[in-house]
């Protein structure tokens, strides 16, 4: 019981933490003759079974028999001053940064981040 307690908390508190934001394709079949190998992307890119990948808009993808999934790697600031800050988000980086609106080269302190 103890053993099931422990896991329902760790479960619970990784639940609470990751809000990654999630999509899956369905297998779109990749053929190598009557072999299926993998499965096409959104952009019709090909993607081997058991392969991983991210994009250049910053998400990270794998390919399984069943299909494509892909999730963010960014987390978005959700708890500053929004009165004096501004986020941008920098997407060679693929992450956020929170600026003050009328000086940009000075941060600003974020409390809470989702992602």
């Amino acid at each position: 019981m103890k053993t099931f307690l422990a896991c329902l908390l760790v479960l619970s508190v990784s639940v609470t933490v990751s809000n990654a934001s999630c999509y899956f394709l369905p297998l779109n079949p990749v053929k190598r003759g009557d072999e299926i190998i993998g499965s096409y992307d959104m952009k019709g890119e090909p993607h081997e079974f058991n392969s991983r990948w991210k994009t250049e808009d910053c998400l990270e993808c794998s390919c399984s028999k069943f299909g494509i999934s892909c999730c963010t790697i960014y987390a978005r600031p959700v708890n500053f001053d929004e009165e004096k800050c501004v986020s941008i988000f920098n997407n060679t980086a693929c992450a956020y940064e929170v600026v003050e609106k009328a000086d940009h080269s000075k941060t600003c302190e974020v409390h809470e981040w989702v992602g």
